[in-house]
Parts: structure tokens; C-alpha cells; sequence
């Protein structure tokens, strides 16, 4: 999105230039006059001029491109003017990765970009566990006199991957079509053993109950569990009252839950599995579940640049509304998508949608990041209150998985499924 802005920078020498006129007319004083034309033209220079046209091609670089947790990583960025206009001001703030801090320089640059010429700058980030996709960086451009301003957003491709991303993805048993890789309850061809029947004309060899055979001469066929693909919808809730953070120095559990979908994005979508987006906030963002590089590039680049996964809380007198979003979103689902449900569970309405999915026969997880904090009774209370949403939903079924933004996510979602949380 781009925003044209006037900065009134000029509006003090306009009131002088008109006043210096007036003095010049009534005192006869030609000099003044002079003066005052020539401030009101300078203030009026601006308005004859057309806005800075801002097209730039914005690169990233990173060293070293395989971090460990806490190591320093370089991030050199690279800004080239592909248009035509002389940007005399321009400004960049890079999107720095929301989980990550800057441990060294500044991700804020300021250039003068003939067209064709290219400004460049660095700055060291701290790499945490996961993966940690770059916002768009943000650009501001001035014209000469700086009485007009353009911003807008450039994406360019990068993302820091540490260790300790999810290695797979344990799913809840659940009736599909297809082959792949979910244990279903029923008969068939797979690995695990289900039961014996009878032996049917045409069964294949390799099914027939042998031993069986030689001890009683009866032909029965052996059944296994099948094995089949599942579909995964990875949801995030991201409602203004999902922007809480343990501290004005932490992370918002938006951006928490953003980071976590995106390290489950790579271990489903890496699979034979269909995997999905959708988020509920400013706007119902969905992305079906599909299979595919081209699949998993989109919702990629929806998960970076969808303004519903922004992890920028909305502002105080936002005009949205999300009450009758888990409603549309319960239309799309398909009859056998599990989803995972990213959420802090700060309120009764999130945690109504996933008890109702689970009684419609919807298999649910929710991962619920921590940023609660003992320091206030206030925060103390709403401790309490997550605590009990916690015990209400895996008394309905659903599986929870508390876990700390300090820590690896997919440690966690395997003991959840260990001790059937």
C-alpha cells in the first residue's frame, strides 16, 4: 500500500509571505513586496510538482546462513532506484523478524538515490529457534523541498532458520480419502495391524495369514490400519485482544503464533500432506489446504504480507470487527481438516469456535503461546482465566499445547501428544 502525505513543512513561510505582501502594498515598500512574492512562489513550488515516484528492488543477504540460537547474524540490505525520479530523502526502516532483536547497528538508513544507483547497509540480529521470515521493509521518500512524502512497503524474499524446527507434525486420528500418512479406524492395506476376516477371491498374497493356514488350513486375510493423508489448517488468531505480550519488551503473542505457524508450514507442506492458512482479525484471511511448491509458496507469501497476520497490533479506534468470522471460517472448513488453532485464549468466543469444531467432529489443537506474567493482579487474574479455558477445552476433546516462545515448539507438540493432552 502506498500513502501520499503532505508534511505542511511550508505552511509557517506562507503565512510570513502573505504578510510581508500586505505590509509591501499598504506601506508602499517594493522591496517587501519583492520578498513576499518570492516566499509565496517557494511555498507554492511544491504544489506544482508531482509526488517522488518510489520504485526501488530491495535485497537481503545473510551471514552466516545457518545460525544456531543466540549467534549474531549479519543482515546486509541492498536498495537499488529502478525508476526514473532522483529520490533526494529517501528513508528505509527494514521489517526485522518480530521474535528477533537487534544486537548490533540499525535496521534504519537514510540515502540520496540517483535512478540506477544502488545504497546499501547492515545491521546484526540475534537468531532464535525456528524459522523468522523478514517483514517488508518500509519506505519513506521526500521530495526536495520536503513538503511532500510517499510511503509504502517493498518485500524482498529472506528468512533466518535456526535449529529445532518442528520435525514433524503429530496429527490426530482421523477418517480421510487418499494414501498418506494418518492412522485411520479403518481396514485395509497400511502398517499397522488392524484384524483377520475371511479370504476373498482376489486378495493379494501377501495378506494371507500363513501361519494360520499351516495351523488350521483356514485362509484369512490380514487388515491393517490404513494410512492416510491429512489435510491441516493452521489458523491464527489474530483479534485485537490477541496482542498481548508479557512485557512492553516482548513479543505479542500474535507474533508468537505467526513465527510457530510458519515452522508447521514447512514440516506439513514439506510432506504428502495438504496444509492451509486462515486468520481472523482485521479480515478473514483463508488459504485452502492444497499440496504443491507453487501451494507452499503462496501461503508463504501470505503469511508474510497478509495484513491479518500483521504482528503490528490495530489501532484503538480500529473499525473491524472479527464477530462473524469463525462462523465463515467453519463454512470452509472441509469434513477431514484437522486444524491447528494458534491463540493466547483471552477470551470465551475463541475458545467457544474450537469446542465447537471438536463436537462437529473436527479434530483440534490449539497452541496456546505464554505471555501471561505474575507482576499485576490484573495479569495474575488473567493467568487464571487461560488456566481454566485450558481445562475446559481438553475436557471437550480438544488438544492443548501450552508452550513458552522461549522454547522449541515441536519438543512440545510431541510430549502433548505423548501424555494425550
Amino acid at each position: 500500500m502506498t500513502a501520499v502525505r503532505r508534511t505542511h513543512r511550508w505552511r509557517g513561510v506562507v503565512a510570513i509571505a502573505l504578510l510581508a505582501s500586505a505590509v509591501g502594498v499598504f506601506a508602499t515598500r517594493p522591496l517587501v513586496l519583492l520578498a513576499g512574492a518570492v516566499g509565496a512562489g517557494f511555498a507554492a513550488y511544491p504544489w506544482l510538482r508531482s509526488p517522488p515516484s518510489v520504485e526501488l528492488d530491495v535485497t537481503r543477504s545473510l551471514t552466516p546462513t545457518d545460525p544456531a540460537a543466540g549467534d549474531d547474524v549479519t543482515v546486509t540490505v541492498r536498495v537499488r532506484n529502478v525508476g526514473d525520479s532522483t529520490l533526494s530523502d529517501l528513508r528505509i526502516v527494514d521489517g526485522v523478524p518480530p521474535m528477533l532483536t537487534v544486537s548490533n547497528g540499525t535496521p534504519r538508513h537514510a540515502a540520496f538515490l540517483r535512478p540506477g544507483s544502488t545504497t546499501e547497509f547492515e545491521y546484526d540480529v540475534e537468531a532464535a529457534h525456528g524459522r523468522h521470515q523478514f517483514d517488508p521493509a518500509t519506505v519513506v521518500a521526500r521530495d526536495i523541498t520536503g513538503s511532500t512524502e510517499v510511503e509504502t512497503s517493498v518485500s524482498a524474499d529472506a528468512a533466518i532458520e535456526c535449529a529445532a524446527a518442528v520435525p514433524e507434525v503429530p496429527l490426530r486420528e482421523q477418517t480421510t480419502l487418499g494414501s498418506g500418512r494418518v492412522l485411520t479406524p479403518d481396514g485395509g492395506s497400511g502398517i499397522e495391524f488392524h484384524k483377520t476376516r475371511e479370504y476373498n477371491t482376489g486378495d493379494p498374497m501377501s495378506r494371507i495369514d500363513w501361519k494360520r493356514r499351516a495351523k488350521t488350513g483356514e485362509l484369512t486375510t490380514i487388515e491393517f490400519r490404513e494410512e492416510r493423508p491429512a489435510s491441516v489448517l493452521l489458523c491464527l488468531d489474530a483479534r485485537a485482544c490477541a496482542y498481548r505480550a508479557a512485557s512492553e519488551d516482548e513479543p505479542n503473542a500474535v507474533a508468537c503464533s505467526r513465527e510457530a505457524i510458519s515452522q508447521l508450514l514447512t514440516a506439513v507442506g514439506n510432506g504428502r500432506d495438504a496444509v492451509g492458512l486462515a486468520a481472523v482479525g482485521r479480515e478473514l484471511c483463508w488459504h485452502r489446504p492444497g499440496r504443491g511448491t507453487d501451494h507452499l509458496a503462496d501461503a508463504r507469501q501470505l503469511l508474510a504480507s497478509h495484513r491479518t497476520f500483521s504482528t503490528v497490533p490495530p489501532a484503538v479506534d480500529a473499525d473491524w470487527s472479527p464477530s462473524g468470522q469463525f462462523d465463515e471460517l467453519r463454512r470452509r472448513l472441509g469434513d477431514q481438516t484437522q486444524v491447528f488453532l494458534f491463540s493466547p485464549l483471552t477470551d470465551e468466543e475463541v475458545a467457544s469456535f474450537a469446542l465447537e469444531l471438536e463436537n462437529s467432529r473436527t479434530a483440534v489443537t490449539v497452541v496456546c503461546p505464554d505471555v501471561t506474567t505474575a507482576e499485576t493482579p490484573g495479569s495474575r487474574f488473567a493467568a487464571v482465566e487461560r488456566e481454566e479455558r485450558v481445562r475446559r477445552l481438553r475436557g471437550g476433546g480438544v488438544t492443548v499445547v501450552p508452550w513458552s516462545p522461549s522454547e522449541p515448539l515441536g519438543p512440545e507438540l510431541l510430549r502433548a501428544k505423548e501424555r494425550g493432552l
